[in-house]
């Protein structure tokens, strides 16, 4: 899940670009955290699935492959979405 969180970091810091969203970014990526971090606590250090690594890996690289800060903004609920969904939780 490392990756996905660095993917997610740069995502927001890319939204943060958008100087009208400063905020929304902000607000939004709070709430994603605080979802993702209640995940992360209730699994530990569980292992994901290989296939299931892998996914997470394609994701971030797709992820990390956005340059447009717009876009960014529409993937910063996306990107917790997608991974939840890879890890069998409720987004």
């Amino acid at each position: 899940m490392a990756s996905a969180w660095l993917a997610y970091e740069a995502l927001v810091a890319l939204g943060e670009e958008v100087e009208d969203e400063w905020s929304y970014v902000n607000d939004l990526a709070e709430a994603w955290r605080a979802r993702l971090l209640e995940v992360e606590q209730a699994r530990g250090r569980e292992a994901a699935p290989p296939e299931v690594a892998l996914a997470v890996g394609a994701l971030a690289a797709a992820t990390n492959a956005i340059d447009d800060p717009h876009r960014a903004i529409d993937w910063l609920s996306t990107l917790p979405q997608v991974l939840l969904i890879a890890l069998g939780e409720r987004p």
